[in-house]
């Protein structure tokens, strides 16, 4: 009779505390696997695992402010937004970010007037970051807007539903401005 041991599942959760940093930077290097990182787009799924390194630190004379640099590699999977077949998208990239506590401890939230250059920095709350969340943000932010497989993706036709991808399916689309369809009832 043979056994078989399954190891319990470990959550990768690394937490940046504002103390921990105010003594030393921090490196990490980590390998999150799929369902890790919960995504707020349902249809996006990640393939594989998500591979970052980098490191954390506190900037000195910024009231808090954290840097995170480092390098991300996954891929992850949605439907094409014109043909609705799986499409990958790969993100290989460096990041380069920067956080800044949302209210200083003892203060009030309040409406503050931001410059231009610093719409690039995103705001925690608490006693530091999870390294969850930076990581679901930035890949977040890669993806395109329009999520399609291939520039050359012909999509689905309106008509008859078919991918067009796959078999020209003979129908004729025809552009009408429903906007113009009015006039055309008036006789002159």
């Amino acid at each position: 009779m043979a056994w078989t041991v399954i190891a319990p599942r470990v959550e990768v959760c690394v937490f940046f505390s504002v103390q921990d940093l105010e003594r030393r930077k921090i490196r990490f290097d980590v390998s999150i696997p799929p369902g890790e990182i919960e995504y707020s787009d349902r249809k996006l799924r990640q393939v594989g695992d998500v591979k970052a390194e980098g490191t954390v630190e506190l900037l000195g004379n910024t009231l808090g402010e954290i840097r995170v640099r480092g390098k991300l590699s996954v891929k992850i999977e949605s439907d094409c937004d014109r043909c609705l077949e799986k499409a990958v998208f790969p993100i290989d990239s460096n990041f380069d970010l920067f956080y800044r506590p949302a209210a200083p401890a003892g203060h009030p939230a309040e409406e503050v007037e931001i410059d231009e250059g610093e719409t690039e920095i995103a705001f925690y709350e608490g006693s530091g970051l999870l390294l969850n969340d930076i990581l679901r943000e930035y890949i977040l932010l890669s993806i395109p807007m329009q999520r399609i497989c291939a520039e050359t993706c012909r999509g689905i036709c309106p008509l008859c539903g078919q991918n067009r991808n796959l078999q020209a399916c003979g129908c004729e689309t025809k552009l009408v401005d429903d906007r113009w369809a009015a006039l055309k009832k008036i006789h002159i």
